[in-house]
């Protein structure tokens, strides 16, 4: 069979179990399997696989139709034009939270002294806010926090596919509690998914991504609380928070 057969066949397979952008989920778990870039898989159209391609494309497929997401099968998730090592142990970051990104170096770009920048990023997971804003920030210092050691353990693996591993502080901890105080900018993309919501989720997500990054209590809201209680006392005068929340709940 033809790479451009078997990526019909896959996207129809997906498709028939109502996964959206089925080609583009196809074309993922192609290159994956391929070891392909993009421009390499569209060049390679008539290439032709083996009946063990097409075994290992299949396994695939159904774990892929079983609810586990793409970016877990193929442990990679672009995030602010970088790509990170994802796996089960953190969540998956999604384009939403480049928002916040966008927001700190706007943010940063208002100091003068940009090569004594403190920031933070609490609940850190795969280190991808934090990994972002060091690369972005080659001065500046970060710290990254999270209550889980294995999300920790995958932000570790990031840090040292970017090389910010100087730069990038991880810490184990409760919301700040581990972290340092003095700090210019502080994100934080906590859990915010409401108890009553929870069975709601798509499969994907609830029976795959870690529960502790996503549920925030009965109102979504228990750790922001909690969090902005404490954020006033560790930001140096004049400093900012961000905070990512829930559809709905910015004014609670």
């Amino acid at each position: 069979m033809k790479l451009r057969e078997a990526l019909k066949q896959a996207s129809f397979g997906l498709a028939n179990q109502g996964i959206d952008a089925p080609t583009l989920e196809a074309e993922l778990l192609l290159r994956y399997l391929l070891r392909l870039d993009r421009a390499q898989l569209l060049v390679n159209y008539e290439l032709e696989l083996d009946l063990e391609h097409i075994s290992a494309l299949n396994h695939l497929v159904e774990r892929r139709t079983q609810g586990e997401p793409t970016s877990y099968i193929v442990g990679s998730r672009e995030f602010y034009g970088l790509e990170f090592y994802v796996d089960n142990r953190a969540l998956i970051p999604r384009p939403e939270t480049e928002g916040l990104v966008e927001k700190a170096l706007e943010l940063a770009g208002g100091y003068s002294r940009q090569e004594s920048l403190r920031l933070a990023d609490i609940g850190t997971g795969s280190g991808a806010i934090a990994i972002a804003l060091a690369r972005n920030l080659p001065s500046a210092q970060v710290w990254a926090g999270d209550v889980s050691l294995l999300a920790l353990e995958v932000a570790w693996l990031n840090c040292l596919r970017h090389g910010v591993q100087e730069q990038v502080h991880l810490c184990l901890g409760d919301l700040l509690s581990s972290i340092p105080r003095e700090l210019d900018i502080i994100l934080a993309n906590l859990p915010y998914v409401e108890d009553s919501q929870w069975s709601e989720l798509p499969p994907e997500v609830r029976l795959f991504e870690p529960a502790i990054a996503l549920r925030g209590g009965l109102d979504g809201l228990e750790l922001i609380r909690r969090f902005l209680a404490q954020v006033g006392e560790w930001l140096n005068p004049g400093g900012s928070f961000l905070v990512e929340l829930g559809l709905g709940q910015a004014n609670e």
